[in-house]
């Protein structure tokens, strides 16, 4: 797998879901686990910051659910993903609705180079699709003000992980296309503790999401599957 140049970008990953942009925002399509547990992630990240508008990049932008839903709250979002058409539809969908949301075609290690930082940063399933994980954290760390925030979320690699995010998700219930994730590149805590360690950040605040039998998702303690973080600079 080919990483893009300058970047822990993978080529292949961009084209995966650029082939999905179309139907990203159909809450049937193949992004529908996103659709539902967009509510309880972004609601996490929202007690964690506050009411106040707020800056936030959210790297790995795809075609807008976190970003929009962040700027719906007030805050101001600069979404980057270098992925065209799912970044076309991001703005169509935002099109007309009055919110403070900004999409660029650009990579994290591309910002660095332009000396502007963020109160918070986020990137939600992002991480297990990129070529080197720990360089990836590092950028982030790199982008955050001092004292910044650090929001993250992925998925562990467990057995658990492999049957539920793999096998049921892909195979069994068709709820995302098969080949969406390679099980061996899922993050687990420990490792990206290790990661935000390196880069200076301090994890404070971890959470497992958790689907809901009705089809809702909810944050809990069991980080088995999926899970979100938040690191402090």
């Amino acid at each position: 797998m080919a990483a893009m140049q300058g970047s822990s970008v993978l080529t292949s990953e961009v084209a995966r879901f650029d082939a999905l942009a179309g139907r990203w925002w159909d809450p049937a399509g193949p992004m529908r686990p996103l659709h539902r547990m967009n509510p309880a992630r972004i609601a996490w990240i929202l007690a964690r910051i506050g009411p106040a508008p707020v800056r936030i990049l959210d790297v790995g932008c795809g075609a807008g659910l976190a970003a929009e839903a962040l700027a719906r709250a007030g805050h101001r979002v600069l979404g980057i993903d270098v992925a065209p058409a799912a970044l076309a539809a991001a703005e169509a969908h935002a099109a007309g609705r009055g919110l403070d949301l900004t999409y660029r075609a650009a990579t994290a290690e591309a910002l660095l180079g332009e000396a502007v930082r963020f109160p918070v940063v986020t990137a939600l399933e992002v991480i297990e699709h990129v070529a080197d994980p720990a360089g990836f954290v590092a950028t982030l760390a790199r982008l955050l003000e001092p004292g910044g925030h650090l929001f993250l979320s992925t998925l562990n690699r467990t057995a658990r992980s492999w049957l539920a995010a793999k096998l049921a998700a892909e195979y069994v219930l068709r709820w995302l296309p098969a080949g969406t994730h390679d099980w061996h590149r899922f993050v687990t805590p420990a490792e990206l503790d290790t990661h935000l360690r390196a880069a200076g950040l301090r994890l404070a605040d971890i959470a497992g999401l958790l689907p809901e039998p009705r089809g809702g998702w909810r944050t809990g303690r069991d980080v088995a599957v999926n899970y979100i973080t938040m690191a402090e600079a």
